[in-house]
């Protein structure tokens, strides 16, 4: 799914770097500005007031802070004391998404709708094919009984005007896992035990009720501190997320105050060499399938929503874990950073002690802008490490299973498949590999359709930026040999 560029995602960025500016400015003592910045007198508001516009841009700015707007207990608390007592934290902040009650529309129930396209038809299609009786003909047009209806569509396939729409629920259509759903009052709310942190809810919010706690500042504390190194550690689906070239980007982010950037395909690398000898291990002790393990929202999946594909999921750990391994035995005073497009990287990171912190390319964006650093501007520095081709594939669908195919080769019979994009439908589609068999005996699961590249905390287009890394495998620098 393409979750075009709109207010709502636009306004995201736009407090990030207003969070970032104003710790920059003085440690937050200005912060109580923000919404009124963001909502000056005499520009359009989006809510029935400017008042409540500004009411809703303070939770998302608790958000952005690390806090979850359900967990407020006193109004007056002013922005500057949010900052304060996130600078004070030593925990950093939690790793779950929320929705702001205040913001939620209460979208009607999903159904289907006539629209005046109708033509009132002789043929009477919509209601010939209705299995409930659930249409009528009202003043010359079809007309749907709510009560009756049971939502099948088939009233909608069948007519020949495309009279016949579908009115979802964006976040409640968007989760794959059935995570969101509505109180007694209509409003959303979201399970944290069933919430798979894919981002799917954040992207389709049409109202921008939906919020991440974000990790932003408990980062920029420790790199304003001083007291111990913090080190970027790069995801491969950074390509094309920025303007200049990678190498600029590293120069950037040590402006911006990290002590070192590490290239997380270097962990791939590892990943790869380990996910092959897996699957031919498993497949030599006559086991019939193997999923990958890469993507951690897949994998909470498997362990909460999907218990048949479970026993399937590789052991093997994603890029990120091997990266930060590495970078803890050379360094193990340092603050490690994970980089990437992915929030659900926060679940795996709760898990592995080596992972500090983990930010979006979006907070990273918002730390450049907010620190007037231009990426093209920067003089170009060098991964520390160095990578395969076929690690710097993985955050585009197919990358993995094709990474893990040039060491099994020879020495297995592989026959991969690809999951692009976590969906109810492909859910189902899991459960059936898993438990009626299928003809693949590996299967690339990516929640993102496309891959990582699509991840809720990139700011490229899938697309352009999938091109981008192909390019980089074929050209990009300090390229090593997958078997070295």
């Amino acid at each position: 799914m393409l979750i075009p560029k709109n207010n709502a995602n636009q306004m995201r960025t736009r407090i990030l770097v207003k969070i970032v500016e104003k710790f920059l400015q003085g440690r937050f003592a200005d912060a109580d500005r923000i919404p009124l910045e963001l909502r000056p007198k005499g520009e359009p508001f989006s809510r029935c007031c400017i008042y409540k516009d500004r009411a809703i841009l303070k939770y998302r700015c608790m958000a952005s802070m690390g806090f979850a707007p359900e967990d407020e207990t006193d109004e007056l608390t002013s922005l500057k004391e949010y900052g304060e007592k996130a600078l004070e934290r030593s925990e950093h902040a939690p790793n779950k998404l929320a929705v702001i009650t205040d913001a939620c529309s209460a979208c009607v129930k999903s159904r289907y709708m006539v629209t005046d396209a109708c033509r009132g038809c002789f043929a009477q299609p919509c209601q010939v094919n209705c299995p409930k009786q659930a249409i009528t003909i009202v003043n010359g047009r079809s007309h749907i009984d709510e009560t009756k209806c049971i939502a099948c569509g088939r009233c909608q396939e069948v007519c020949p005007y495309h009279a016949v729409i579908r009115v979802p629920i964006p976040c409640e259509e968007a989760c794959p896992v059935g995570a969101i759903s509505k109180d007694e009052f209509g409003k959303e709310h979201i399970d944290v035990e069933k919430c798979i942190l894919c981002g799917k809810c954040l992207q389709s919010c049409p109202f921008g009720a939906v919020v991440e706690m974000s990790q932003i500042v408990d980062v920029i504390k420790h790199i304003h501190e001083g007291n111990k190194k913090v080190v970027a550690m790069l995801a491969p689906a950074v390509i094309g997320q920025f303007p200049g070239t990678i190498n600029q980007l590293i120069g950037a982010l040590k402006k911006v105050g990290f002590a070192d950037v590490v290239e997380v395909a270097a962990g791939a690398d590892v990943t790869t060499r380990n996910e092959a000898a897996e699957f031919i291990e498993k497949m030599e002790n006559g086991e019939k399938l193997m999923t990958t393990s890469c993507c951690p929202a897949y994998c909470k999946a498997a362990e909460v929503h999907i218990p048949e594909i479970k026993p399937f999921v590789s052991h093997t750990k994603a890029p990120m874990y091997y990266t930060a391994e590495m970078l803890k035995k050379e360094q193990p005073d340092c603050v490690a950073v994970f980089v990437g497009p992915c929030l659900a990287k926060r679940i795996e990171a709760e898990k592995d002690p080596n992972v500090d912190y983990v930010l979006t390319f979006e907070e990273i964006g918002a730390m450049l802008v907010a620190g007037g650093i231009n990426v093209m501007d920067c003089e170009p520095e060098d991964f520390a490490k160095i990578s395969s081709a076929q690690s710097r594939r993985f955050p585009v669908s197919g990358g993995v299973a094709g990474a893990v195919a040039s060491l099994v080769e020879g020495k297995a019979d592989y026959k991969p498949t690809a999951i692009n994009g976590l969906s109810k439908a492909n859910i189902k589609l899991l459960k059936q590999y898993a438990t009626k068999g299928c003809d693949f005996n590996m299967i690339e699961v990516m929640c993102c359709e496309g891959g990582c590249v699509a991840g809720p905390g990139c700011v490229a287009l899938p697309k352009k930026s999938a091109i981008m890394v192909e390019n980089y495998v074929k050209t990009g620098p300090n390229l090593k040999e997958m078997d070295e």
